[in-house]
């Protein structure tokens, strides 16, 4: 049983609609009622009656929701404490979630600059895939959220109220060992992937079909997405990975790794809830506020 099942229950409560809590959480609407369904098995009971419109709760869910508040309202409390505490440390905290490859090539060079600016601080950093980052930040427990950004797939928070900074600009690049990795008789070089519908994979498909890629066959699947597997896998001369330049510039440098295909600009992109603030990170958000058009992308 996981938390943001009785969240989304609580959400649905209240709007008696699939669709608009769906909305609201930042999910599919197939995946919500997944998860609901999911709340149900797990609960071994019936706690919508879908044949009405809009929906109702069945008795055992009117019973349910006083528990779910009662969970949610404990489990908020603890967490406020833990977060107040952090606060009375020494050194003021910032949260961030943030992608794994930006953790291992972004974020500390920017910690540094982010330090220069605003003075001593602490940092508590949660390493996850997008979906789970966009959840961090969505939830309250996190106060930032680092993440690429390219126009073709679009971040599902709402500008209005998750403002963002454009930090900085990296690039998708395809890279292969040299001579360890011969084309097939086609031509065609093995493809190293990331698992279906992985953020970094969405991407790295635009760039696939880009021109100037290099004409591929897929061999291996990493389903853990992270960027960090497939340049192993690179290195290891298994065949090419679209990754991050950041992640893999000194191996580039070193001629451990060849680029054979043309680069596909990204933002790196800094987002806070405009709801949700306190002095200290509003400093560290000025601090932040660089001028976008530096790193537009010019596609």
């Amino acid at each position: 049983m996981e938390l943001k099942w009785i969240e989304d229950f609580l959400s649905l409560a209240e709007t008696r609609s699939f669709s608009r809590s769906a909305e609201l959480r930042y999910v599919t609407q197939s995946a919500f009622s997944r998860r609901i369904r999911s709340l149900e098995v797990w609960l071994g009971t019936v706690l919508l009656d879908r044949s009405t419109y809009p929906i109702t709760l069945t008795a055992d869910g009117r019973q349910f929701l006083e528990t779910a508040e009662e969970v949610v309202r404990l489990l908020t409390l603890s967490r406020a404490e833990f977060r107040n505490r952090s606060e009375r440390s020494s050194l003021p905290v910032v949260t961030i979630t943030a992608l794994h490859s930006l953790c291992l090539s972004f974020l500390p060079g920017w910690l540094t600059e982010i330090r220069a600016a605003v003075g001593p601080l602490a940092s508590r950093v949660l390493p996850e895939n997008f979906n789970i980052c966009i959840q961090a930040l969505v939830e309250g427990g996190y106060d930032l959220l680092l993440t690429y950004h390219h126009p073709g797939i679009p971040i599902p928070l709402d500008p209005e109220r998750y403002p963002y900074h454009v930090v900085g600009r990296d690039s998708l690049v395809a890279v292969v060992a040299p001579d360890r990795v011969s084309p097939d008789g086609q031509g065609r070089l093995p493809l190293l992937q990331y698992s279906r519908g992985s953020f970094l994979g969405r991407l790295a498909s635009i760039a696939q079909a880009r021109e100037g890629a290099p004409p591929t066959y897929p061999v291996h699947t990493n389903e853990n997405s992270m960027a960090e597997a497939l340049k192993s896998m690179a290195l290891g001369g298994h065949g090419v990975a679209w990754l991050p330049r950041s992640l893999v510039a000194e191996e580039i440098a070193a001629g451990a790794l060849t680029v054979v295909s043309a680069e596909m600009l990204m933002e790196i992109r800094l987002y806070r809830s405009g709801e949700r603030g306190r002095p200290f990170l509003d400093e560290v958000w000025a601090a932040a506020a660089l001028d976008a058009s530096n790193y537009a992308i010019q596609e």
